[in-house]
């Protein structure tokens, strides 16, 4: 347990000066991205499973053995990522692509089952030490994937929601980092 919190840690610590790291002709708010291109089919896909997750492991987390502040966070997930999922809904009713999303009850994909399998078998502190380090992943991911779709993808409405979205990743990435300060 207390090995696991190390290492996302770790990770956070280790994926920090490339979150941080930035070129002069990009935006200030934008972290750099980790793919020059996202294209629509796929952030949309990635965005619809992706807060499904959230919303499914944070629910789950909401019913676990685990301290005050993580419960505190799962509820912020389940909040926070409802009201994302409603506002992709809007910008794909405004979008230009014809990518086959239901943002209304998504499948996961298999990535995301795998993880929220992993979550449903554990339970006090190991389900939260598995919680943490998956969030950190998770948010890091999104981070990544919306940041570029904001600076470089193709449907206006699309671009637009990721763009607004950015600083509650942001925000959510800063309340794991003291998350993992918390339990490690």
């Amino acid at each position: 347990m207390r090995p696991n919190l190390a290492i996302a840690a770790l990770a956070l610590l280790a994926a920090a000066p490339a979150a941080c790291a930035q070129s002069s002709s990009q935006p200030a708010d934008l972290p750099a991205p980790t793919d020059s291109k996202v294209d629509t089919a796929t952030f949309s896909r990635t965005v619809a499973s992706a807060g499904q997750f959230e919303i499914e492991s944070s629910k789950l987390a909401q019913g676990k053995n685990v301290a005050a502040d993580v419960k505190d966070f799962a509820s912020l997930m389940v909040k926070d990522h409802t009201k994302a999922g409603e506002d992709f809904k809007a910008a794909l009713e405004q979008s230009q692509t014809t990518a086959s999303v239901t943002p209304s009850g998504p499948a996961l994909l298999p990535k995301d089952q795998a993880m929220l399998d992993q979550l449903k078998t554990l339970d006090g502190d190991e389900f939260q030490a598995k919680y943490i380090i998956l969030q950190t992943e998770a948010h890091k991911q999104a981070l990544a994937l919306f940041s570029t779709y904001a600076r470089s993808g193709e449907d206006p409405a699309l671009k637009e929601f990721a763009k607004k979205t950015l600083p509650t990743l942001r925000m959510h990435e800063e309340r794991i980092k003291d998350l993992v300060a918390a339990h490690s």
